[in-house]
């Protein structure tokens, strides 16, 4: 394990972000929260004595990172690479057996995730922005992963088991995070493509777009899912009204929680719950990017779900975890969440289901994936714009 070579410059941001977080002015200045804690919380004056140690470097721009059960790092480069990293922090040779991907934009090989039997199947499942006519769209596939003692294999007998529809000619906005459920169900978080007026069909349960998907692990829908047998709807859907979901884990009691990347202004934690309607792109908090109001500028409507919690200003979520390690005893049963604009991560220390105080930890890096590890550390994946290349860092009690 290397040390990182930048303690002291991320011991000064710590010391200095906090109070710049809470005082930057909101973007919409005018919109109240609909109940008291629901936004800016307050940062946790206690905050963790923790270090941050370089465990692998010069990797291609990765989106996403999983552990397998002998303690090696699956990721996914954006680019369409697969690679092993071992607890050394060296790389394996790209995997054979990757189908191809539209890397434009936001897309690329996204999101990957061992099944919950991978001990016995070697399944791994992962999410990618698939090249296809008239444009693209978030598929997941799974295969069977083989290695060798070099670190690399390939991926074997892959099968798609989802293709989010419609397709769209676009480089926005895929989602594609992966989470399975106790009970071994797969949730797929999907993003809305973001144009308009494509954006709208987060609220068609006819479409694919702004969608949570809950699968059995084969591709087929649970009999039990809340739109089934309802004309027009795809059986699939779990819930609706999202806009561009990169954040989804499963809390200390099995529940799904998300955190998606809202307007300007407008980043949600929700618990996505069956059948209900998360409200995009009718009500939001925050606004376009261009400073003019969403819609109608509302942000509550009966029949459409308040988050949890909103960010404004943004922190631009994308990873995210449920800390149950020991490594870090002052973040137990916190989430943490990636910041690719805050450059760190954002613990979110809760009381019931409300955010009762935040602690940030700024690493200096945009932040695209986190991860807890077998050895109860926090592993956070970092990126830099433009394909510059990603490091995975380790976080642990100081």
């Amino acid at each position: 394990m290397r040390h990182l070579a930048l303690p002291l410059a991320a011991a000064a941001l710590l010391a200095a972000a906090p109070a710049l977080a809470q005082q930057a002015p909101p973007n919409a200045p005018d919109q109240e929260p609909a109940f008291e804690g629901q936004t800016r919380a307050p940062l946790t004056e206690q905050r963790a004595d923790v270090k941050a140690e370089l465990v692998a470097r010069d990797l291609p721009n990765l989106w996403g990172l999983a552990f397998l059960p002998d303690g090696r790092m699956l990721v996914t480069a954006k680019r369409g690479d697969m690679l092993i990293v071992g607890p050394d922090g060296e790389a394996g040779a790209p995997l054979a057996g990757v189908p191809a991907v539209d890397d434009d934009g936001q897309g690329g090989l996204l999101d990957v995730m061992p099944a919950p039997d991978f001990a016995e199947s070697a399944l791994v499942y992962f999410a990618y922005a698939e090249p296809r006519d008239g444009g693209n769209g978030t598929t997941v596939a799974r295969a069977r992963l083989v290695t060798d003692e070099a670190g690399s294999g390939a991926l074997e007998n892959l099968e798609v088991i989802f293709r989010q529809t419609p397709t769209y000619d676009g480089g926005m906005h895929f989602g594609s995070r992966l989470v399975f459920a106790p009970d071994g169900k797969l949730f797929i978080t999907l993003g809305e493509r973001s144009d308009r007026p494509i954006r709208d069909q987060a609220q068609d349960l006819g479409s694919g777009l702004g969608k949570i998907f809950r699968l059995n692990p084969d591709g087929s829908v649970p009999e039990d899912n809340p739109f089934v047998g309802e004309a027009g709807a795809l059986p699939g859907i779990w819930s609706y009204g999202h806009r561009n979901l990169q954040s989804a884990t499963l809390d200390g009691e099995g529940r799904l929680w998300t955190v998606e990347h809202g307007p300007k202004g407008g980043d949600e934690l929700n618990r996505p719950e069956p059948g209900l309607n998360y409200g995009w792109p009718v009500i939001t908090y925050g606004v376009a990017y261009s400073g003019a109001e969403v819609g109608e500028g509302i942000t509550r409507k009966e029949g459409m779900e308040q988050p949890v919690y909103y960010w404004d200003p943004v922190i631009a979520p994308s990873g995210m975890a449920y800390y149950d390690g020991e490594a870090i005893p002052e973040w137990q049963g916190a989430f943490v969440v990636g910041g690719l604009v805050s450059q760190g991560l954002v613990v979110l220390h809760m009381e019931g289901d409300r955010v009762a105080r935040e602690e940030r930890l700024p690493l200096g890096a945009r932040i695209r994936d986190v991860a807890l590890g077998p050895d109860g550390a926090l592993y956070a994946v970092t990126e830099t714009r433009g394909g510059g290349g990603s490091t995975i860092l380790r976080v642990t009690a100081d």
